[in-house]
């Protein structure tokens, strides 16, 4: 059996704290390489260990062996869970045995037709829907499928406290990003193909000898083509790559995946075969040849390098900007089930951004109005980024200085020396929420939503 670390335990002690008060459906959000599988492992045990059934829900063919493989080590009864895909299930549902509890893997999903049949065909059931991103592009919340939300801890703990690795980001914008366009709310293949600059894998293979030499990195492109281009450049340079796809035989996969953990692959370049859910151990550096639109598919590009381990700084290496539309993989975001405006002219994710230099092109959080890092000047409510394509490349500076003294501050107030640490789920007053709230930015309309929620105040 594994063992469950702290954020785990607690994570599973807050969903069977919600649900004594009777909540019957809820969205958790866990962060990308915090172990989601092995926490619903852990409910399934629980489940079946007093003979009640289980439904396990994953949307792709690849990860049902994985799951099967993790609930047998931890221990849970199989013969009383039943693993598999939402289009298989949703097509059987009348054969199925009627489960008391639905797990439901990258339930950010679940608004799509096939998961809410199978969901309404079990109104009885508890529905336990996992996901890093508990958020959809549509601006579509989830207040119809669920009655509760369990946040998981933010990424910054997870680094600070040793869970997940530190990060080092790069920008090299190799892209027109002019030229995208959205089919379906996510850029389209072809639009990606004009959009990226001919010289953009041998760019790839020039920034990661620079910066990452050495280390197991995992290249995701847009295209099978453009990933095979990709995998030819660095091994024309003398790098061992590979490119694996959906269509690579699951043999030859499996050794594959071997051969990159053991260090005879150092490059693997793939289409979104390795994002959700699907292991790969060993990677170091993630290199970003796709634009994305999509909050989960980026964290889930961009953490795939974090897994800890002892001194390792995981390396990002993004060439089409995907860090302009989202922030740092590391800053602190706050999740809700409800819907958003999709007439708001904020940006989705309320991504602070990122500034380049146009001295030294360093890539930061951007603090009043010299760089950082060359303490050139800063043009005043600069708009665009400019970027000079022979510049060579910055590491994205977090705004530790900032943060640092801010805390600080914060830090002679003994109502912040309380909550540093906790999750919302921790706090048990007005003033713990609002202190949460100042410490983490975040706006009056999470105190209040939060109160409510743990019954601190009451709408007549």
């Amino acid at each position: 059996m594994f063992e469950l670390r702290d954020y785990q335990s607690e994570t599973i002690d807050n969903i069977y704290s919600e649900l004594k008060q009777g909540k019957r459906s809820l969205v958790v959000q866990q962060p990308p390489r915090t172990g989601k599988t092995v926490i619903m492992a852990e409910i399934a045990r629980r489940t079946t260990a007093k003979g009640n059934r289980v439904l396990f829900i994953v949307h792709r063919i690849e990860i049902v062996e994985q799951v099967i493989q993790t609930f047998k080590q931890q221990g849970v009864n199989m013969d009383l869970c039943k693993v598999g895909m939402v289009q298989t299930f949703t097509r059987r549902i009348s054969k199925l045995d009627k489960p008391d509890l639905i797990l439901i893997d990258e339930a950010h999903h679940v608004l799509a037709d096939s998961y809410m049949r199978i969901v309404n065909n079990f109104p009885d059931a508890i529905k336990l829907m996992f996901t890093a991103t508990p958020y959809r592009m549509s601006g579509q919340g989830f207040e119809e499928v669920a009655d509760g939300l369990i946040e998981g801890k933010q990424v910054s703990w997870l680094i600070d406290h040793k869970r997940l690795s530190p990060v080092d980001y790069y920008a090299p914008k190799s892209i027109n990003e002019k030229l995208l366009k959205t089919r379906k709310g996510e850029f389209s293949n072809k639009s990606i193909d004009e959009a990226i600059k001919p010289k953009i894998y041998g760019d790839a293979v020039k920034h990661y000898k620079k910066i990452a030499k050495g280390t197991n990195a995992i290249a995701y492109c847009h295209s099978v083509d453009s990933a095979k281009k990709l995998a030819d450049e660095f091994n024309q340079s003398g790098i061992k790559a590979v490119e694996v796809d959906g269509s690579t035989d699951a043999q030859d996969r499996e050794q594959i995946i071997t051969d990159f953990k053991n260090g005879k692959i150092k490059v693997l370049t793939n289409v979104e075969l390795f994002t959700e859910g699907l292991d790969l151990p060993g990677v170091d550096t993630v290199i970003q040849l796709r634009p994305t639109q999509s909050l989960s598919l980026y964290l889930q590009f961009a953490m795939r390098s974090m897994n800890y381990r002892e001194g390792k700084t995981a390396k990002i290496i993004d060439h089409v900007g995907n860090v302009e539309r989202f922030g740092l993989p590391t800053q602190d975001r706050h999740w809700t089930l409800k819907s958003k405006n999709k007439r708001s002219k904020k940006k989705k994710t309320d991504v602070v951004p990122v500034t380049v230099c146009s001295q030294c092109f360093s890539t930061f959080y951007r603090i009043g109005n010299e760089c950082p890092v060359c303490h050139a000047e800063l043009k005043v409510n600069k708009a665009e980024i400019d970027v000079d394509e022979n510049a060579e490349l910055t590491k994205i500076q977090e705004r530790k200085k900032a943060r640092t003294i801010r805390l600080q501050k914060m830090m002679k107030d003994e109502v912040y020396k309380n909550i540093i640490g906790k999750s919302p789920a921790d706090l048990k007053s007005m003033a713990e929420l609002k202190a949460y709230a100042k410490l983490h930015n975040y706006k009056d309309g999470w105190v209040f939503y939060q109160a409510k929620q743990k019954g601190l105040i009451r709408i007549r």
